[in-house]
């Protein structure tokens, strides 16, 4: 039998302790490893809260821009309305086909695919778009990655149609990406690739009256007629779907993955602040819902907490909510953000602009008052320049703020949004001073439509005694939406109402620093307006209480 080998009690010593540092070591890798266990969606939600960069930023701009651009009438979605000979109500791409015919030839023989090619961004410059939207109030850039023309506008690994391979042989993407970081801007990226197999249907279809009726447009063509042309190695199929006839439940689940795989790779290697999809749910359910889980456990691993956005249209926990083309009826109790374009989301010559500086800056300062940010379209030519008149709109607007931001950015909205005939709906004060425009009142807001719903140049004016307040620390902001020469009358700031913010002490116009008589009576505040602008741009004030209340 062999005996147990003395150890001395020195040795038993630092063995034990040498055990304890090993024991030690391993639990804390242990934990290590549980630390960086990527969270599952649920639990990101629950401790999600909306970012304070995001909470501060207020005013964005996104460059919604790709091959649809092209062509310069249309519509936003020429992709597909070029394909239909009667687009039903969709009348905003009643011109698409007449003109494709007329400019390109029968969609049998030229098809979307060949505008891509035409798409060529020869003058696009990153930088200098960045830098004009610093210039012009930005605090973050969004660009597009994908429309539901399925064609990517970064090196995609797995999707052959993108803007790499084909058109301006870019990285757009990238390029967006690197210039707003060098500017110290946050960057975000939409996507609306989810719809694009339904979207894409009548590429498959025929004329059904005409010299070509019943001609298959190019939805229907396969690599194989690619030999000898543009596009040879390229098959058709992955970027319009496969014809419909061959949509099995298989085929149709493999897309899916093909999506998710193609937005890993964007948020891995782009790595956005803010992720957008265009739709109220998740792109694909679980198959969106895990794009995001990534989008966030990213952000958590390199900030110590989520710095991310993810914007949906409809209100899922964990993310902010967005409004296309209007605004929220009310002052929410979470962020939430607006976004408006000027015509069509891509540069078209056949519609009106929607929006002039003033427009723009009642969305966002109305956003603003009751807890959004506006984010801000501009419609590149298919070159990548900016449209002249949508340039001096902007212009304007960033004159606006380099005045007049501090009642904007970093602001936190007050108790009630703002007053005015809008917000009291043509009546008085309640009683003891109430203006129902908070939260509670959404339910009798419902039959009221918040997606399209904003203000354009077709909107009648406001009021001249239409307001929004805005706060920031001890600092209270009024801002006239339409100011008159004369008298300016705010029941909500009476010193008898419910309202009531405190006894006002001094009242600063910000755009020339000067003092602004006004009286505080128990019924209101009336406010002696100086000579206005001329321009019929909104006015803010700075005021100052003895006794904050807000």
């Amino acid at each position: 039998m062999i005996k147990p080998r003395y150890i001395p009690s020195r040795m038993r010593l630092c063995f034990a302790k040498g055990l304890i540092v090993v024991l030690a070591l391993c639990s804390a890798n242990l934990r290590g490893q549980e630390d960086r266990r990527e969270l599952e969606w649920e639990e990101l939600a629950e401790i999600y809260s909306c970012p304070e960069w995001f909470r501060d930023a207020k005013f964005g701009i996104w460059f919604h821009w790709g091959p649809q651009s092209v062509p310069e009438q249309g519509g936003g979605w020429y992709a597909r309305h070029m394909y239909m000979q009667d687009v039903g109500k969709q009348v905003f791409g009643k011109m698409a086909n007449p003109y494709h015919l007329k400019t390109y030839g029968h969609p049998s023989e030229f098809g979307y695919k060949d505008i891509i090619n035409l798409w060529k961004a020869e003058n696009f410059n990153a930088e200098e778009l960045i830098a004009f939207s610093k210039r012009n109030g930005a605090k973050y850039i969004v660009a597009l990655a994908n429309h539901h023309d399925h064609f990517d506008l970064f090196n995609s690994t797995y999707h052959p149609w993108n803007s790499v391979n084909v058109g301006p042989k870019r990285d757009i993407i990238k390029a967006f990406a690197d210039a707003a970081r060098a500017a110290h801007l946050k960057f975000g990226l939409t996507s609306h690739d989810n719809r694009h197999l339904e979207w894409w249907k009548p590429a498959f279809g025929a004329d059904e009256s005409g010299p070509y009726k019943g001609v298959p447009y190019d939805g229907r063509l396969t690599k194989a007629d690619g030999k000898g042309q543009w596009w040879e190695g390229l098959d058709p199929a992955d970027l319009y779907g496969p014809v419909p006839e061959n949509r099995t439940p298989e085929v149709i689940e493999a897309i899916k993955e093909n999506w998710e795989k193609r937005h890993f790779q964007l948020v891995d290697t782009y790595r956005p602040d803010l992720l957008y999809y265009d739709g109220g749910r998740f792109s694909y359910g679980l198959h969106g819902k895990a794009v995001s889980r990534r989008l966030y456990n990213n952000s958590l691993a390199e900030n110590g907490r989520i710095e991310a956005v993810m914007l949906l249209k409809g209100r899922v926990p964990g993310t902010v909510n967005e409004v296309e083309s209007g605004g929220s009826n009310t002052l929410r109790k979470e962020p939430w953000q607006s976004e408006i374009t000027f015509t069509d989301w891509f540069y078209k010559k056949d519609r009106h602009l929607a929006h002039n500086a003033r427009t723009i800056l009642e969305m966002l300062i109305d956003a603003v008052s009751k807890n959004g940010n506006l984010l801000l379209n501009i419609e590149l030519h298919p070159d990548g320049t900016i449209p002249a008149e949508q340039k001096v709109i902007v212009d304007i607007v960033g004159d606006w703020l380099k005045v007049n931001g501090e009642a904007i950015y970093g602001t936190r909205p007050w108790n009630v949004y703002g007053d005015g005939v809008s917000v009291r709906g043509g009546r008085s004060l309640t009683a003891n001073g109430e203006i129902r425009n908070v939260d509670e009142n959404a339910a009798t807001m419902k039959h009221k439509g918040e997606h399209y719903n904003q203000r354009t140049t077709a909107s009648p004016e406001y009021a001249s005694d239409e307001v929004r307040f805005t706060t920031k620390g001890k600092a209270f902001y009024i801002i006239a939406l339409n100011p008159k020469s004369g008298s300016l009358f705010i029941p909500t700031l009476g010193l008898g109402k419910a309202t009531n913010p405190g006894k006002l002490k001094s009242l600063v116009r910000l755009d020339t620093q000067d003092k602004v008589r006004f009286e505080q009576t128990d019924r209101g505040t009336e406010i002696h307006m100086p000579v206005g602008n001329g321009r019929s741009y909104p006015l803010a004030f700075k005021a100052e209480f003895k006794h904050v209340k807000f």
